[in-house]
């Protein structure tokens, strides 16, 4: 007698710890519950309930990988619950473990496959195992269970777009969009894989239905340039930099001028760019191109002087401010950036051609500066030949009129 009373007294208590569980679980009370079912489990380790419920009070409280040890002793227990394999795979989801969901959520949805948990899980699970095909079937099915569900078309647009059809995919980031404005952004990751399969007028009308974002108006307008839409570029670049005049939409509406050659607009834009970040090269050199294309020659040199400041070892920045000294008639100052130019590697005929002008220029009665301007005449048609022939003829008279001048001396 005395043992039966023992036996139901311990049926009795075991039985309160599941219904203990049970009634804080209701009441999201997680510790309580998780304290309640552990208790059921040390009386009877086969109670795949508690073990079931206990993997629940887990998960909320955020103790995954104790949640999903119970989970796996629950189907150890009961094979093929339902209930374990569907929040088994979803937390295998939020474990970024889509492979250990595969098998769980694909038995859930075979048992109950009119259910829209399951089908959109098990979706989830192969996008992310990148089986793009067989999500877009199954976000297919979901979204047919759920036919007001955003997240089972968005699902559906992104695993066709993983699979490359772009085109099929579209309509579904839109019908997303639709049920739930909150997906909205999501047209743009759309957008970014119509530009890495070269559709770029796609990508373009997406991003014309985000006016406000300044941002994706400056990337609409790089991609303009990109595609040699200059007109369209300065159009979209002046709209950005007039909703949002930062360094950066003002640095790429100077370049959109530049292209279209409204240098006069281009101009103020560089200038203040150039204040503002004095230690940019691209920028100096930027607004030293754009002045030396307004025959601004003195205020070019400056630039492309600053430019060698900053970047001394650069050969084109010396090359190019030899010319503009040049042309602004500083001779010495000239021959010296030339002179630089080749030190660091500037081998070019056009180098050569400039430095023999300026030296026959000034050699006058010097014979040792004569010599250096028929030297430079002789190395620049050593490397012209033939490529720019007015200025061969120049330097073969020149330099059969300075050998005569030599020859008498």
């Amino acid at each position: 007698m005395v043992s039966a009373a023992v036996a139901l007294l311990f049926f009795l208590q075991t039985a309160d710890y599941d219904a203990d569980g049970t009634k804080a679980l209701d009441a999201r009370n997680y510790q309580a519950a998780a304290d309640a079912f552990t208790k059921a489990i040390a009386a009877d380790s086969s109670d795949y309930y508690a073990h079931f419920n206990l993997a629940m009070a887990y998960t909320f409280l955020h103790r995954d990988e104790e949640g999903l040890a119970e989970y796996r002793k629950t189907l150890e227990l009961k094979p093929g619950l339902y209930e374990a394999e569907l929040n088994g795979g979803i937390l295998f989801l939020r474990q970024k473990n889509p492979e250990d969901a595969l098998p769980l959520l694909g038995d859930a949805a075979t048992q109950k496959p009119n259910e829209f948990a399951p089908r959109f899980y098990l979706a989830e699970a192969q996008l992310q195992s990148g089986l793009a095909d067989e999500a877009a079937e199954n976000y297919r099915l979901a979204a047919g269970i759920d036919p007001k569900s955003a997240t089972a078309e968005l699902g559906w647009g992104r695993s066709l777009a993983l699979g490359g059809k772009l085109d099929e995919a579209a309509p579904h980031f839109g019908a997303a969009v639709e049920r739930d404005p909150k997906y909205r952004d999501a047209l743009l990751s759309l957008a970014e894989l119509f530009e890495e399969h070269k559709q770029i007028a796609e990508a373009l009308a997406i991003y014309k239905e985000f006016p406000g974002n300044a941002a994706v108006q400056e990337h609409a307008g790089q991609l303009l340039l990109q595609s040699q839409k200059y007109d369209d570029a300065v159009r979209q670049f002046e709209q950005a930099y007039q909703k949002a005049p930062t360094p950066a939409n003002r640095k790429s509406l100077a370049a959109a001028y530049l292209q279209v050659q409204q240098i006069d607009k281009a101009l103020p834009l560089l200038e203040k760019a150039v204040a503002d970040e004095p230690a940019n090269y691209d920028l100096r050199m930027g607004l030293a191109h754009a002045l030396r294309d307004r025959k601004q020659y003195p205020a070019a040199a400056a630039q492309f002087n600053e430019a060698a400041k900053l970047k001394p070892s650069e050969t084109k920045t010396w090359a190019e401010l030899g010319s503009m000294l040049y042309l602004a008639g500083d001779r010495d100052g000239s021959l010296a950036a030339l002179a630089q130019a080749r030190q660091l590697g500037d081998n070019s005929a056009g180098n050569w051609f400039l430095t023999a002008i300026m030296l026959d220029g000034a050699h006058r009665a010097k014979p040792a500066v004569a010599k250096q301007a028929l030297a430079a005449y002789r190395k620049f048609l050593s490397l012209s030949d033939g490529k720019s022939p007015n200025q061969e003829f120049q330097a073969r008279q020149r330099a059969i009129i300075i050998q005569r001048e030599l020859d008498k001396r």
